[in-house]
């Protein structure tokens, strides 16, 4: 899979302290993105499912998001890295540009299991006229923050504006 870096300690990126695995390749080319170099799958790194667990594992204070580029844009693999990262007990954040409800729709079974590994879903698109940096881990205020644990699912747990966990 592409992987444009892997940053350990960060504290923006959800809750607590994670290390984030920024991965290549994104259909959406938001205005405004932070990071549009990850837009291309080309300009990541070459990373097998184990090298990037390893290098997860290799911080066992912290837990994990998954962001980019696109996660879902290597679906496959990334619910290979996702699964065995829940393996180790990790708490798993994935942001994505597509929305709940467009992955729920999706009849690609990797997405749904990728979404069944992870606890908290940040959706949506960035939205440049939506900015807003008093939110936290978003970055416009069309982006949800979604429980997916299953206390969440049975709560409806979606968060727009104020985040408290």
């Amino acid at each position: 899979m592409k992987v444009m870096n892997i940053i350990h300690d960060s504290v923006v990126d959800g809750e607590g302290l994670r290390t984030v695995i920024f991965f290549a390749g994104c259909p959406h080319f938001c205005k405004g993105c932070h990071n549009p170099r990850s837009w291309n799958i080309n300009n990541g790194t070459e990373m097998s499912v184990e090298e990037v667990v390893e290098e997860v594992a290799s911080n066992p204070l912290t837990d994990v998001t998954l962001s980019g580029g696109e996660p879902f844009f290597q679906v496959e693999e990334v619910c290979k890295v996702a699964k065995r990262l829940k393996e180790l007990g990790k708490n798993i954040w994935i942001y994505t540009g597509f929305t709940f409800e467009q992955l729920l729709a999706s009849r690609d079974p990797y997405i749904h299991e990728l979404l069944g590994y992870c606890d908290v879903l940040v959706d949506g698109p960035f939205i440049l006229a939506e900015r807003d940096l008093t939110l936290p881990f978003r970055g416009s205020r069309n982006q949800r923050i979604i429980d997916l644990t299953k206390k969440g699912r049975e709560e409806k747990k979606v968060v727009n504006h104020e985040y408290r966990h």
